[in-house]
């Protein structure tokens, strides 16, 4: 397999790419943005065009900054000899298509920036989000002091929420919290179903977990075709934090369906949930968006 797949990047895909050029009179760029519409398939066909490319122009447009992704195009289209006359969406797509494609690798950066902050209670912003994360899920219930046994009533594992941040840092807090800001009563209905007294588990904790499922199909690229198919141009933390609040969502969903027979089985479940997302994500059309009742 690997033998072959050898022979077909180094020889056979640059042999084919040339007698398809020959009989079609375009290049391989010139069939993808056409033959494809917004999305996932002509962005990470794209995307591989260009990285095997034996052009070091072209392999060099999936590095570039935005403000040259004008100067790359152009420098490509002279290139390959494509007429804006003849193909006049191939410079809208091919751009469209490096936006989401550099974009993709700058979430990654900022989401590891976010996830390297360390929980600090002598950071005033950290204190004031650990603070509004309870009185978004708890509005009638005040707190009796800031280190109390209460946190684990929205399903943290101490007095002391900050111990329970170490594994993904300040992005746990983050995505708890925006899941509370932007989808209130959703977030309120998974934690009443989080202490539930048989089919419980513990909400923030479960949470933090979920930020490292959404961080590793990140870093690993299992995302891309969900962030090429619902963001039009580069993905941003907020696209990230929204993918969050789906998982958040869905695997609520799962736990209820699964009825797991204790929570010391987490870890299996998890695994289950993990393997569901990563076969949707095998979907070309996927998108990941938190739908809920109307």
């Amino acid at each position: 397999m690997y033998i072959w797949q050898y022979l077909y990047s180094t020889y056979l895909r640059y042999w084919l790419k040339w007698l398809i050029r020959q009989a079609t009179g375009t290049c391989e760029l010139q069939r993808i943005c056409s033959g494809y519409g917004p999305g996932a398939a002509r962005t990470l066909n794209t995307e591989y065009s260009l990285k095997s490319s034996k052009s070091k122009l072209l392999r060099s447009a999936v590095e570039s900054s935005e403000e040259h992704f004008g100067k790359h195009v152009e420098q490509i289209m002279m290139e390959k000899k494509i007429k804006t006359q003849i193909n006049p969406l191939f410079k809208e797509s091919l751009h469209t298509s490096l936006l989401q494609i550099t974009g993709y690798k700058r979430l990654y950066g900022t989401v590891e920036e976010v996830r390297k902050e360390v929980f600090s209670p002598e950071n005033p912003q950290h204190e004031d989000m650990l603070i509004k994360l309870w009185e978004l899920l708890m509005p009638s219930v005040a707190l009796e002091s800031r280190v109390t046994k209460q946190w684990g009533d929205i399903g943290f594992q101490g007095d002391d929420p900050k111990t329970d941040f170490r594994g993904m840092g300040v992005l746990g807090l983050t995505n708890l919290l925006f899941f509370s800001e932007n989808y209130t009563q959703e977030a309120r209905q998974v934690l009443s179903h989080a202490n539930h007294p048989k089919l419980g588990y513990s909400y923030a904790i479960v949470g933090i977990n979920l930020t490292g499922m959404a961080y590793s199909l990140l870093k690993s690229g299992a995302l891309k075709a969900h962030f090429y198919n619902t963001v039009p141009g580069a993905p941003d933390l907020r696209h990230f934090h929204q993918l969050y609040c789906y998982l958040a969502f869905e695997f609520d969903k799962f736990w209820r369906v699964e009825e797991p027979e204790s929570i010391m089985l987490f870890n299996q479940y998890k695994e289950k949930f993990h393997n569901v997302i990563l076969t949707r994500l095998e979907d070309p059309q996927v998108s990941l968006t938190l739908s809920t009742p109307s």
